[in-house]
């Protein structure tokens, strides 16, 4: 049983008008009897570049690192370019056993790890009967 639905949306969602590059960021997903780790590879990037956010059951990472259009290569100096600007998109749908209350992430070294509890187990509750 496939307990975290990895149903991937990967979307462009920003102007490509001056070659821009799509990447796709490499994902590592483990579980534990009280959370999900995600483990998200983002080199050259920085915590202010990455956005974490939860909307209806869905967690969505996302980042634009830009040039300014005025940036001239040759000004530069540069022989040959090959970093661009890019964006990306991704979008796990949450399983129905998380609290998505206490998601956190932390970035460090160009990893974002993301912890997702597990939310408590309804467990029946006894209700005492008594004679009147």
């Amino acid at each position: 049983m496939d307990l975290f639905n990895w149903d991937s949306i990967l979307d462009r969602y920003f102007d490509d008008s001056f070659d821009s590059e799509e990447r796709v960021p490499a994902v590592d997903v483990r579980e534990n009897e009280k959370e999900y780790l995600m483990e998200v590879e983002l080199p050259g990037l920085g915590e202010k570049d990455v956005e974490v956010k939860i909307e209806n059951g869905v967690l969505a990472i996302s980042s634009k690192k830009e040039e300014s259009r005025e940036e001239n290569e040759k000004e530069k100096g540069y022989l040959r370019k090959e970093r661009r600007q890019f964006s990306f998109c991704r979008s796990f749908s949450l399983p129905e056993n998380t609290d998505a209350d206490k998601i956190s992430a932390t970035f460090k070294n160009g990893l974002l790890n993301v912890t997702i509890p597990k939310a408590p187990e309804a467990k029946p509750k006894m209700i005492e009967v008594k004679v009147k």
